[in-house]
């Protein structure tokens, strides 16, 4: 009888001692699971479809969200106090890398994480908001990819929509470190070309139906240029409002600003922005060094045109741009 007791009993613990190292296997598992934070500035098309690549880019390196990565996603909604709470969240769970959807955002991120890889997101000029030391070689724990649209291939784009264009309105966010370099390339770039510029700036989306009503008044301008710009981005709306009543087209940098009322643009699209994003991560959760980690750029632009509005506002297709994406 005792026998049997101690068999049942060896058994027992054999099953416990059993089912312990598979509780312990499965911690060990659970625990190598990297967290990667993404920090994203608002909630607008542009953003949400860059949030979505960078998932999609995971997954292309061997990253299932839910299963080989953990993603901890987070939107500030525009709020700087956000930004802030929420970087310093990544940084106390430990975050193995932290993405910034926006420069607002890889900024917040890079002034409160130091010591973890932090990688931006559609950030137009990394150098000029101190992200990184060079494009080659970044030099600290920030890389990422950059947003660049190819300015000169949309302001030729839009010479040929409106062959008559003499003046050019410009209109962007004063605070938006992005959208200021686009808009002065673009002055620049319009000014060398022989356009008359007049540009406007908003401190907040509160200002963009006043400047706006401004700008288009009186026939001031004859076309408006929106550089990629998160404030305007998420006002589209109003913005196109003014400007279809006063018959005036507008030409972002975005794809989905042109989904939203925009005529066209060379766009770099942004859900490509995201994949390349994401797959940067990967590389970094394998073992890349952000510091060695050159910043990714796009290459080309993609022409996106939108159709109904062309229609509403009058205009043809001009010749030679056969490769245009209409937009529903």
């Amino acid at each position: 009888m005792n026998k049997k007791v101690l068999t049942a009993v060896g058994l027992l613990a054999a099953v416990l001692v059993a089912a312990g190292v598979q509780e312990s296997i499965a911690e060990h598992k659970a625990a190598k699971v990297p967290t990667v934070g993404v920090l994203q500035f608002m909630s607008h098309p542009a953003l949400d479809a860059i949030n979505k690549g960078i998932k999609e880019g995971l997954a292309d390196s061997g990253y299932t969200v839910g299963k080989d990565v953990k993603i901890d996603f987070q939107n500030a909604q525009g709020d700087q106090s956000n930004l802030k709470t929420m970087s310093t969240k990544f940084e106390n769970e430990g975050a193995a890398v932290s993405v910034g959807i926006a420069t607002p955002a890889a900024v917040a991120l890079a002034n409160t994480i130091n010591d973890k890889p932090v990688v931006f997101s559609a950030s137009t000029n990394p150098m000029s908001a101190k992200l990184v030391k060079s494009y080659e070689k970044p030099g600290g724990n920030v890389t990422g990819v950059s947003d660049q649209a190819p300015l000169e291939a949309q302001l030729k784009m839009m010479k040929a929509f409106l062959p008559d264009m003499k003046t050019l309105g410009v209109i962007y966010t004063s605070s938006d470190d992005s959208a200021t370099t686009e808009a002065r390339k673009m002055i620049a770039l319009a000014e060398k070309a022989g356009l008359k510029v007049k540009a406007y700036s908003i401190a907040s989306s509160n200002d963009l139906n006043q400047t706006s009503l401004q700008m288009v008044e009186n026939h001031n301008v004859d076309a408006v240029f929106v550089p990629t710009d998160n404030t305007i981005a998420g006002a589209m709306t109003t913005l196109i409002k003014n400007t279809d009543a006063a018959k005036v087209p507008v030409f972002p940098t975005v794809d989905t600003m042109v989904k939203d009322g925009g005529v066209a643009a060379e766009s770099i699209n942004q859900k490509n922005i995201g994949v390349m994003t994401g797959k940067m991560v990967a590389k970094i959760l394998k073992g890349a060094n952000p510091k060695t980690l050159p910043v990714d750029f796009t290459k080309t632009g993609e022409l996106v045109v939108n159709k109904a509005q062309l229609e509403k506002l009058g205009l043809t297709m001009p010749k030679g741009y056969d490769n245009a994406k209409f937009v529903k």
